[in-house]
């Protein structure tokens, strides 16, 4: 037991990292809203530019879409941080995982359509029918989304981004000592325990009654 606690309990190595732990909860934290924010806001925007029914554009959107749903997240993030640059367009590692995890959210067509038979107009079937139907729709989603989007933004590690994974592996590579990550698995216990508690909250608020 000394032994296992010396190995992954290792309190003076623990205290040495905890503030770079600290550091990476809180860029996990601001990448997690910067990708959700993204994704409701640029979802938004092409879910209205469908209701317009203009082929080629509906076309382009469906194939872009696929295509970011096909490729795994971490796929995503080495094209946009390693490949891009070599044609000139180079991003950060936040940016570059910020970019690759931002999902986009539909608006289900139906509702688009029932409201416009009703005689309203473009506006007003926005902003009475289809956004409420939206927002009640994809909330209860949108909190597994923001669950598995904050897990994902591990994968920022791998271009060098300071969340938490990032901090508890350079911990652990100089201290030799895994302790570190024990400090990391507690960050993120920290930080989904209560995003667990207020989703499921959020699912129940948000349920369609049956």
């Amino acid at each position: 037991m000394a032994k296992f606690a010396d190995t992954f309990l290792n309190w003076e190595v623990m205290a040495q990292y905890a503030p770079k732990i600290v550091e990476g909860f809180f860029v996990t934290i601001q990448l997690a809203i910067a990708v959700i924010v993204t994704g409701i806001v640029f979802g938004l925007l092409l879910a209205v530019a469908r209701t317009f029914r203009l082929k080629v554009l509906n076309f382009f959107i469906v194939a872009a879409v696929d295509v970011m749903r096909a490729l795994p997240p971490l796929v995503l993030i080495m094209i946009l941080y390693f490949a891009l640059p070599t044609v000139g367009i180079k991003f950060s590692g936040f940016v570059a995982t910020w970019l690759a995890l931002s999902a986009i959210l539909a608006v289900p067509r139906g509702q688009w359509e029932a409201a416009r038979s009703t005689g309203r107009g473009f506006m007003q079937a926005m902003s009475h029918v289809v956004l409420p139907q939206a927002v009640r729709l994809t909330i209860p989603p949108l909190t597994n989304r923001t669950i598995a989007i904050t897990k994902g933004t591990a994968l920022g590690a791998t271009v060098a981004v300071g969340e938490i994974l990032y901090q508890a592996q350079t911990g652990y590579s100089f201290s030799y000592n895994p302790s570190p990550l024990t400090l990391g698995a507690i960050a993120y216990l920290i930080l989904f325990i209560p995003v667990v508690w207020f989703g499921r909250w959020v699912e129940t608020r948000f349920a369609w009654k049956r």
